[in-house]
């Protein structure tokens, strides 16, 4: 008889679980996803400028932890609907630092990032959001936060793999390109090469970041010619001082008729400088011609010396040349 009531109690029991468990379901625990920012070749010249992967899908509630994997510095930034871009010194405006929260009401984004730093964001409602990186024009991606009852469809070991695919992809793109590139004229080099591809969560960019002919010799009195091949990544050539603000330039430069600024250097510790050059962005239907883009600059040499110059927003990752005038 006392067996047999234990059995009833322990039945009864697991009935009354069971009844509570259906009529009050365990809410789902939010998760914490894992993404990255960015990727590089080993000697830092190709630099993937993308968000990897750049479209996820996750439940209301959950966060998202992004690392920076590359020395190119990146932000992670949520607009508001319709919001104007800033530059990236300025945020969205202001800055989040560690951990903040998006709904799409106020605005959230990172100060320039580096190798190693994460960010985390929590996203409380459903919604679908554009992710931007305010350095890189064609640098975006898509987070679908969806409510906790429907189901996802890929998990983190999906979201892994496919960022060291498309990782993996555009740098062998990148390295593609080089092997591409047609030799220029005669005293000119090629400054940086990639391109842009859009997928379904955005756009992802490649980035060459070296002049090709990166130690040019030439003959005293020659001009030298440099042209921006990289798709939307500003470039500079910078010969002595760097000047405070890089954008503009800062030359006693003259225009050439096709629209070109032309510098004169006379001695190895001159300081020249050609703001950025990049190329236009693209045209877009209902909206105004762009102008054409800033791609060129020209030096004319006239001594003989050693002229080092560098890249000024990209020399920390390598982009540096050296023109050599012979009498």
């Amino acid at each position: 008889m006392k067996n047999f009531t234990l059995m009833q109690f322990r039945s009864t029991l697991w009935q009354g679980l069971l009844l509570t468990a259906l009529i009050f379901p365990l809410a789902a625990q939010a998760e914490t996803w894992k993404l990255a920012v960015g990727a590089q070749s080993y000697d830092k010249a190709r630099q993937a400028l993308a968000f990897l992967p750049n479209e996820v899908w996750i439940h209301a509630g959950d966060t998202i932890t992004w690392t920076v994997n590359a020395e190119e510095i990146h932000t992670i930034t949520f607009l508001t609907a319709a919001q104007v871009r800033l530059p990236f010194s300025l945020g969205c405006p202001g800055f989040s630092f560690g951990v903040a929260s998006f709904d799409g009401s106020t605005c959230v984004s990172t100060p320039p990032m580096v190798k190693g730093q994460t960010f985390s964001v929590i996203f409380p409602a459903a919604g679908n959001y554009k992710l931007v990186c305010l350095v890189h024009a064609d640098m975006t991606g898509a987070v679908h936060v969806v409510d906790p009852s429907a189901p996802l469809p890929h998990g983190q070991t999906f979201y892994d793999e496919q960022a060291a695919r498309q990782a993996q992809n555009l740098l062998s793109s990148a390295l593609a390109d080089i092997g591409h590139l047609h030799p220029g004229f005669p005293n000119s080099v090629a400054v940086g090469t990639g391109e842009t591809v859009s997928i379904g969560g955005g756009h992802q960019t490649v980035s060459v970041l070296r002049f090709m002919d990166h130690a040019a010799a030439i003959h005293v009195g020659d001009t030298v010619e440099w042209t921006s091949d990289d798709p939307s990544t500003p470039h500079t050539i910078t010969f002595g001082t760097e000047p405070a603000n890089p954008i503009p330039p800062a030359c006693a430069c003259t225009v050439d008729p096709d629209g070109v600024l032309h510098a004169v250097i006379s001695s190895p510790t001159d300081s020249v400088h050609s703001g950025f050059i990049v190329a236009a962005a693209q045209d877009r239907i209902g909206l105004p011609q762009t102008p054409i883009g800033n791609t060129r600059f020209r030096i004319t040499f006239t001594a003989a010396g050693t002229y080092p110059y560098i890249c000024a927003l990209h020399d920390g990752l390598g982009m540096t040349g050296r023109i050599t005038a012979l009498p």
